[in-house]
Order: C-alpha cells, then sequence, then structure tokens
C-alpha cells in the first residue's frame, strides 16, 4: 500500500456534505478539516497494484462541491 495525502478545497458552506460523502465512500482512513488554503486533508492507502491518479478519479474526486484537489505523494518513512 503507498500512502497519500489529498487536500480538499469546498464550495463555501459545503465542507461538512464534502465530508460526509468522502466518508461514505469508505476510502480514506483518516479526515481532518484544516485551515488555510484547503478545507479538508485526507490520509489514504493506494493498492500497490492501482494507478494513483485513476484511483482517486473514480472513488474520490467526482463528489460535488469539491473545487480543487492537491495530492502529495509520501516515500519511504525514515
Amino acid at each position: 500500500m503507498r500512502c497519500v495525502f489529498v487536500q480538499f478545497r469546498c464550495t463555501p458552506g459545503k465542507t461538512y456534505e464534502v465530508a460526509e460523502a468522502i466518508y461514505d465512500r469508505e476510502v480514506v482512513s483518516e479526515l481532518y478539516s484544516t485551515s488555510g488554503e484547503y478545507d479538508l486533508i485526507a490520509k489514504v492507502y493506494i493498492p500497490d497494484d492501482e494507478d494513483v491518479g485513476h484511483y482517486l478519479s473514480g472513488r474520490l474526486f467526482d463528489i460535488p462541491d469539491i473545487v480543487r484537489t492537491l495530492t502529495t505523494m509520501t516515500f519511504k518513512a525514515f
């Protein structure tokens, strides 16, 4: 499994609805609200045999009221 972090910017006033929709998909291991440019951050484990872009696009990025995302790939921990 590969770990990635995905930040979500939501339509104003829709963050809670987006968060519920993300949880309903049962894809993320952790989900937090954040301050700053993005409203939410999620920790997602991608199966090794899956393409990260296709996996996230097919499971999360079609949720209504997501305005923008930022995906951060992780590498070997120290």
